[in-house]
């Protein structure tokens, strides 16, 4: 899979695609990851990539032209599947949203900044937008490192146990149970005595009645789809 990510704060997306899963993922050759820089694409003697907006208001507007240059430029290298737009009035990332973006071959990103985009590139250029949330970041790096990490794991070879990301929370609708590890005792603490049985029918029973039971306590909106 190939990712091309269009910032004007690339510096931000370094740490986060460079450690840990994401790292790893790179280093399999199974998944690459390109931030473009989107003052490159700026033809303003400063690099300017804003603009105040028509009709007033506060706050600046990302300019047209150097994101649909960024845009073009890199279609005619890459066909995407997708051209998602990180903004607050997206869709809501979620797992099942994740699972879908996983099996695509090469996504493209567009990080919002400052009031957002001139909405023309949403109509003629974005197939597709996504928020992380309900509230409102400084600019689109920080969700598009939240989506990238979330897709980059379920590529089949990224994780040493594939079967892991396949019983992560919300895959089928209920959070994680609980988990233990070593010592099986600590402070009068015990790890419940089903998970030592060696019996792999009751110990999943258990992990889904524990599922189901932390889903209705702290999530029973999950339980309605």
């Amino acid at each position: 899979m190939r990712i091309d990510i269009i910032t004007v704060q690339p510096g931000l997306l370094e740490s986060p695609f460079s450690h840990s899963i994401l790292k790893r993922a790179q280093t399999k050759g199974l998944l690459e990851i390109y931030t473009h820089n989107l003052r490159d694409y700026s033809t303003q003697k400063q690099k300017q990539v804003d603009d105040y907006q028509f009709g007033g208001g506060a706050g600046m507007v990302m300019m047209l032209e150097p994101v649909v240059r960024a845009i073009e430029t890199l279609k005619e290298k890459v066909t995407y599947d997708e051209v998602i737009y990180l903004t607050p009035d997206g869709e809501t990332l979620n797992q099942g949203i994740a699972n879908q973006l996983s099996l695509k071959g090469n996504l493209l990103l567009l990080c919002g900044h400052y009031k957002g985009i001139d909405e023309r590139i949403r109509q003629h250029f974005v197939t597709k937008e996504i928020s992380i949330g309900d509230y409102v970041l400084s600019g689109g790096e920080l969700a598009a490192a939240v989506l990238v990490d979330a897709i980059g794991r379920l590529i089949p070879g990224v994780l040493n146990d594939e079967q892991s990301a396949l019983l992560d929370s919300f895959q089928d609708n209920l959070l994680a149970p609980p988990v233990y590890t070593r010592p099986e005792e600590f402070r009068g603490w015990k790890v419940p005595e089903v998970l030592m049985s060696g019996d792999h029918k009751k110990i999943d029973e258990w992990r889904h009645d524990m599922a189901l039971e932390r889903t209705r306590q702290r999530r029973p909106d999950l339980l309605d789809k």
